[in-house]
């Protein structure tokens, strides 16, 4: 590396630094990076804080750096990710699993990702919405797809071309006193 970063840590920052260690109540990354502090103050080279702590040399130089340029919470915490963010908010997935457990459209006996969907933009909650989405809120609620004592769960029904559809449908939990009603229509799951 060509620039080299010395790590100068006052008396606050170390014993901040060893209450991360020894407290036990924070990420193991957070934990490492503090390890790499720590060491750098004592002088160690990067190579030997690699190799002791399993990390790559790279990791070592930007601890240090971020830590000259930014400061103590900023070497120790992590920097934001990239990526998408999610495409619906907490309320608008919870609208979602709602409507999944109403009643489904007339002529239909349960409802579809498609269906789901089209409803969800039709009761404008959203521009655009794809089947993945869906299906994907679906499965990440407490109603999980694959449990059938409650909750909305797939049922494969077979199609008139020999092709299976997976669809939707919500049931009660009989076992359960009190089970939840639906938030859209304030009735019992059906």
């Amino acid at each position: 590396m060509a620039h080299k970063y010395l790590v100068d840590l006052t008396e606050e920052e170390r014993a901040s630094l060893l209450d991360v260690i020894h407290k036990g109540k924070t990420t193991a990354r957070r934990v490492g990076r503090a390890h790499v502090l720590l060491r750098a103050t004592e002088g160690v080279s990067d190579e030997d804080i690699a190799q002791t702590l399993h990390l790559g040399i790279a990791s070592v130089h930007r601890i240090r750096q971020r830590f000259v340029d930014e400061g103590l919470t900023a070497a120790l915490s992590e920097r934001p990710r990239s990526g998408s963010p999610p495409v619906l908010t907490g309320k608008q997935a919870a609208f979602l699993v709602a409507l999944a457990c109403t009643t489904p459209p007339a002529g239909r006996h349960r409802w579809t990702l498609r269906l789901l969907a089209d409803r969800f933009i039709e009761l404008r909650q959203i521009d655009t919405i794809s089947t993945d989405t869906v299906r994907r809120v679906l499965k990440k609620t407490s109603s999980n797809p694959g449990n059938v004592k409650s909750g909305v769960f797939p049922v494969s029904v077979p199609i008139t071309s020999g092709i299976w559809r997976i669809s939707w449908t919500c049931t009660p939990n009989p076992t359960i006193p009190g089970t939840p009603k639906c938030a859209l229509t304030k009735a019992p799951c059906n």
